[in-house]
């Protein structure tokens, strides 16, 4: 007899969310799902990032949150700088019209992202609301972007979400070979900089392993926020001289 979903609690819009204890199991048919409804305005927002929730959801679902266990995690000094991406930043270091930017273009970075589907997924959970509701988290000085530009062109990047010392890692695309990877690389390298610990990627994929990236216990994790939150906010730059973190 197949198992029965467990009840989903509504949110009103501005309404707290329930502990991440209540989190489905993963016996459930959706493993880490807290809560559906709510809205995306900027506190709503910063209220469950600063929790350990994020929002993810198809065209046709309500708003959903999730709280997953285990929480895949990019500990900068354990970033994999590997072989052929070491060649790949000297290589873009050495090329003029080659550079690294920081929130010059948000927009169009969250748009491209919106066309690049998940690891194992069709379509896109980035969807214009979303989009609405990242901008709006940008204008208030906590989404970012790290773009990868060559001769005047955008050709890769990533959008991520910042509370103190606490990055959420969003979305990522490339439009040319690596250009992604390099956006990730100067993240960590702003990381570094700052002292910043660790990177949140959300979900467990084996390209961000493949990066260095490990699943740590929902426990481990929001002590890493208790921690990370009360920092002061870092300066979202990008200096070349970043490159020798790394």
């Amino acid at each position: 007899m197949p198992t029965s979903s467990p009840l989903l609690p509504w949110l009103e819009p501005g309404e707290s969310f329930p502990s991440t204890s209540a989190a489905w199991g993963e016996d459930s048919p959706a493993p880490g799902l807290l809560a559906a409804g709510g809205d995306l305005e900027p506190a709503t927002l910063l209220r469950a990032y600063s929790n350990g929730i994020f929002p993810w959801y198809s065209e046709g679902q309500p708003t959903l949150w999730w709280s997953t266990n285990p929480r895949m995690t990019l500990w900068v000094d354990e970033f994999r700088l590997h072989r052929s991406l070491k060649k790949t930043i000297r290589r873009f270091r050495d090329t003029p019209g080659s550079e690294i930017r920081v929130d010059s273009s948000f927009e169009k970075v969250i748009e491209a992202c919106s066309l690049t589907p998940r690891d194992g997924q069709n379509g896109t959970w980035i969807l214009p609301e979303i989009r609405a509701a990242y901008l709006r988290l940008h204008h208030a000085g906590h989404a970012h972007s790290i773009e990868t530009w060559q001769d005047g062109e955008l050709v890769g990047g990533l959008y991520c979400v910042c509370i103190g010392h606490a990055v959420f890692g969003e979305s990522m695309f490339a439009r040319r070979t690596d250009a992604s990877k390099l956006a990730l690389a100067a993240l960590v390298a702003i990381a570094r900089h700052h002292k910043v610990a660790w990177i949140d990627c959300q979900q467990v994929t084996s390209h961000l392993a493949f990066m260095g990236a490990r699943p740590i216990d929902k426990r481990t994790f929001q002590q890493c926020l208790d921690s990370a939150i009360p920092k002061p906010p870092i300066d979202w730059r990008f200096d070349h001289l970043y490159w020798n973190h790394l």
